[in-house]
């Protein structure tokens, strides 16, 4: 291919499908292990080899799995040793454990590339969103750093990177931003084969063969050096690194030859006698564009530096892509060193400005962005406003309200308008729901089918499926570099009702846009179910309100719950960007594409729920005042902790952006028991009890992976007070003889899974399909049902000294403290775990392996790990994912060496605590009545031991609990 312009046209993809294309075809062996968010590259290559899709040298890469990401980089390292082109993906921590392996890759001077969605490192807590701690952890191991901040960037500047690898012999870490950069969907022009063809230089790869290992021609490499000469050694590598900013260049420029698209090591956009500059790397270069475009448009003197290649960091050519005029920088890093001078590249902009002379200029560093943290063109105004003041923050922060440290930018999120001819919508969903997917395919139908430019990207937290997502979609004659979320939406779209009585869906609409809300009611009983704040501000917008059953629509053609396809189809008949006969064809190209394999029958159904969405969309007119008695639910009950008020809350409520450095808890420390306050209602069917003709098993509460089925038993005079809807039935069994039995269900906890129906033993002999528990329309029974179960709360709990809790009915009659966590609906993994609070979690430490345990375990806002009446629950911690038997392992050795040091202190207290010493050294705690006693023992020990002040005596009140047995969960 010659010319500057592609031959390819345009695609539709996210950010790692667009590097992962480039790398997949131009290696032989990639060695992946999956770690959020850059697992899709790795499934892409290996899914991609599986249906025997060839490289551009005609061969079908081989794809291996290793066991951690550590092993990943060994079989990488291992493979380019023996001259094949090789690469991996990788985030986070995954990367940092590939650091050994890189430091021997880059000082054995080895061409490589490694793609990485850059994503947070686990701190005070785990996060899985995007910045750029990971990559700045590696920037010592000699890699050299190339960094993409938009979805064409990451399939340009892959490509780049191999090339550039090839030639300097330097191994490249190719990164773009976790999530931002990796998850969004946008329409690219993707590099031709010809065009990596034409990047690859045979010759380099020729010479990458003849250094390999090869007994044809024996070396040896790797060696152990002493210290006469490693010092020497280290330095013999410098022209290589000095030697590779004008590779990348030229790389780049013939890159620019090829396809029309010229990048540089600095890009620097602006006015060229701009007097102050912002300075930063990957997808915050969107907002700040937008911010300087707008700006320079009015007459500003500004500018920004949009780093490309961090590492070899050329002093030279940074220094040249200053404006000469310029008086003030400001560097923007997204990471957090702490205790250090100031972040990576504000230190690496200050060196090279001292070390090129211009040190008459004024340079300020801050912080953004962390953890996928909003940044908008209005907070690029507020660093360029910090840069005007007398006396600026250094080491600010910008995104967030410091009220701790005072480093925070104030900004007004009202500065800054998108450009009136880009279209937006927003979509809430639920996780699981076919929201998400849905938007991405309605992404790629206008991207291909329009001259739009077109871009999704999706908002989910790191909860499983029922969470809430919400879709930002954009599209516009013009490219798009709107790296930050929509704030004033054409279109708003609710796929879940119930998030209109929970959550203010409708502060992203602008005046005058559509709204489509998925309702299960009629369209003139939808209003009087709205809110009284959904109705203010429909009335105070003009929203222009459809509303569509797309639950009915949806059954009916037998799809159960997915919603998808009904409400995407409702989108294209509501927008005109494009014919709403071709955009549900386009759509059934999808489902076509999607689901094919699945047969015909799921095919009709997805087509048939398709062809009816239309027919049951309505618009209604909006009535001239509010009407409704009903206001948005508090996000928890007031009767909830200060915390969760506090804090909790407003997570919950979606404003944790709002809340301040102080509200933090400085080492990541939260209070369990606080998904019961949640309440998040998402089911759309619930199980509802017939105590006439169950059998007492308690089967379905064993099985509900959400601890949303409680079982209980009780006195007869505990029921005195219940309300009507409370049900209840004899005890039939001989152990509790006397006893009333209750199952209920917590209406606005369940997921609506069904396994408790599942697995009910118990069938009417006159209803058929019948059992003691049946899954019927939550709607109907949710205020009775909430009734009850607060009342069965107030119910005390059953002695567990008189339970078996080896049994089934035994473990089911006892209070579980693992409820209500946040994941999948049906999970196989949870009832296992619940089962285990319930026998004895009120003495048990967690040690938990990062994956899914950790995110329904351990995600914020709330946590399922619960408490007894006394206080008493399991404790939790995470470390990460390959270190988990050692991290528990760990807590073990300290459990048995404080019991240790209890039992010594108390032998040495004997002849004080006199027979209470031997009953604490002696105790059987074998079960739940020996390890009752032996707390009552504790406790008198702690009473005796109260207000002394020898040493003996306070080292064994911090250590005492440890006498009652411990269970350390791995």
């Amino acid at each position: 291919m010659t010319g500057s312009e592609e031959s390819s046209g345009f695609a539709t993809v996210d950010g790692n499908e667009a590097a992962a294309d480039v790398a997949y075809q131009t290696n032989e062996v990639i060695a992946i292990y999956p770690i959020t968010p850059a697992s899709p590259m790795g499934e892409l290559a290996d899914a991609w080899s599986a249906q025997g899709r060839r490289n551009i040298f005609g061969t079908v890469p081989e794809i291996v799995e290793m066991q951690s990401e550590g092993g990943a980089a060994g079989a990488l390292h291992g493979s380019l040793q023996v001259g094949a082109l090789c690469t991996t993906f990788t985030a986070s921590q995954g990367l940092l454990l590939m650091i050994p392996n890189m430091y021997k890759i880059a000082g054995e001077l080895t061409p490589a590339v490694i793609h990485v969605a850059a994503r947070t490192l686990a701190t005070h807590a785990l996060s899985i969103f995007g910045d750029h701690s990971d990559v700045m952890a590696a920037r010592s191991t000699g890699f050299a750093m190339l960094a993409s901040g938009s979805v064409q960037e990451a399939n340009d500047l892959a490509l780049i990177a191999h090339a550039a690898t090839l030639e300097t012999r330097i191994p490249f870490l190719h990164f773009f931003d976790g999530f931002r950069t990796s998850h969004e969907v946008a329409k690219i022009r993707p590099v031709s084969v010809e065009t990596i063809q034409a990047m690859i230089d045979d010759d380099h790869i020729v010479a990458h063969r003849l250094r390999s290992l090869d007994p044809n021609r024996p070396v040896l490499r790797g060696s152990a050096q002493n210290p006469d000469v490693f010092f020497q050694a280290r330095e013999a590598i410098n022209p290589y690194y000095a030697a590779t900013p004008d590779s990348v260049q030229a790389s780049m420029d013939r890159f620019a030859d090829l396809t029309g698209r010229q990048y540089r090591l600095f890009d620097y956009i602006g006015a060229p006698d701009a007097e102050q500059v912002v300075v930063l790397m990957g997808s915050g270069a969107g907002p700040v564009r937008e911010f300087v475009e707008a700006a320079v448009a009015a007459g500003r003197k500004v500018g920004a530096v949009i780093v490309r290649l961090y590492r070899p960091f050329s002093t030279e050519a940074f220094a040249s892509a200053l404006p000469p005029t310029v008086e003030a920088v400001a560097v923007l890093d997204r990471t957090k060193e702490p205790g250090a001078v100031g972040e990576p590249l504000y230190q690496d902009v200050v060196t090279a400005l001292a070390e090129t002379g211009a040190t008459g200029r004024r340079v300020i560093g801050g912080r953004y962005g962390l953890s996928s943290k909003e940044f908008t063109p209005a907070m690029v105004g507020a660093v360029f406003a910090e840069l005007d003041a007398d006396q600026p923050k250094q080491h600010f922060t910008v995104g967030i309200f410091d009220d701790v440290s005072g480093t925070s930018l104030a900004f007004d999120h009202d500065s800054w308008s998108e450009p009136a001819e880009v279209r937006r919508a927003v979509f809430y969903g639920l996780g699981s729901d076919g929201t998400v997917g849905a938007n991405k395919n309605s992404v790629k139908i206008i991207g291909e089918h329009t001259d739009l430019h077109a871009q999704g990207y999706f908002v989910y937290d790191s909860k499983k499926s029922g969470s809430t997502t919400i879709s930002h979609l954009r599209f516009s004659p013009n490219p798009i570099t709107s790296t930050y979320l929509i704030r004033q939406a054409d279109f708003v779209a609710c796929h879940d009702f119930g998030m209109l009585g929970r959550l203010d869906v409708l502060d992203v609409a602008a005046p005058g846009a559509k709204l489509l809300i998925n309702s299960p009611f009629p369209p003139d009983e939808t209003w009087n179910r709205l809110p009284s704040e959904a109705q203010h501000a429909i009335i105070d917008k003009q929203l222009e309100v459809h509303v569509v059953d797309g639950y009915r629509v949806a059954r009916e053609a037998g799809l159960g719950g997915r919603v998808n396809t009904v409400l995407q189809t409702c989108f294209f008949a509501l927008t005109d960007m494009l014919d709403t006969t071709e955009a549900i064809a386009a759509i059934k190209e999808t489902i076509a594409a999607s689901y094919g394999k699945r047969g015909d029958v799921v095919l009709e159904r997805n087509y048939a729920a398709v062809d009816a969405a239309l027919e049951g969309l309505v618009r209604f007119e909006l009535p001239e005042r509010v009407s409704s008695e009903t206001h948005l639910r508090l996000p928890v009950p007031e009767v909830a902790p200060d915390f969760v008020q506090r804090v909790t809350a407003s997570i919950i409520a979606g404003d944790g952006d709002l809340l301040p450095v102080s509200a933090m808890p400085v080492d990541g420390t939260f209070p369990t028991a606080t998904a019961k306050w949640e309440k998040r209602s998402i089911a759309d069917e619930i199980p509802i009890w017939d105590p006439d003709i169950c059998i007492d098993c308690g089967r379905c509460a064993l099985v509900c992976p959400h601890a949303a089925i409680r079982m209980k038993l009780f006195d007869p005079d505990d029921e005195a007070a219940a309300p009507a809807s409370f049900k209840s039935k004899a005890w039939k069994g001989r152990d509790f003889a006397g006893k009333q039995m209750t199952i209920q269900v917590a209406p606005d906890d369940c997921t609506g899974c069904a396994v408790c129906v599942s697995i009910c033993p118990a069938t009417s002999k006159e209803v058929v399909k019948h059992k003691s528990i049946n899954m019927e329309p939550k709607l109907d029974h949710l205020e009775a049902e909430r009734e009850a179960f607060d009342f069965f709360l107030s119910i005390p709990e059953i002695d567990r000294t008189a339970v078996r809790p080896d049994t089934v009915k035994g473990s089911q009659a006892l209070e579980p403290l693992f409820e209500f966590s946040g994941a999948c609906s049906g999970c196989g993994e949870t009832p296992y775990l619940k089962l285990l609070t319930q026998m004895f979690g009120d003495r048990t430490v967690i040690a938990n392996a990062t994956g899914c345990s950790s995110i329904y375990g351990g995600n914020l806002p709330t946590t399922p790990y619960s408490t007894a009446a006394d206080g008493r629950g399991p404790a939790w911690s995470n470390s990460l994912f390959e270190d988990n038997a050692e991290f528990g392992f760990g807590m073990r050795l300290a459990a048995d060496a404080k019991t240790a040091m209890a039992k010594g202190l108390v032998t040495e207290l004997a002849p004080e605590l006199g027979d209470l010493a031997a009953e604490l050294l002696d105790a059987d705690q074998s079960n739940e009545a020996g390890i009752a006693a032996q707390r009552a023992r504790v406790d008198e020990l702690r009473t005796r031991l109260e207000g002394r002040t020898d040493p003996p005596a306070l080292r064994l009140r911090s250590v005492a609990d440890s006498l009652v047995r411990t269970s350390v969960w791995i």
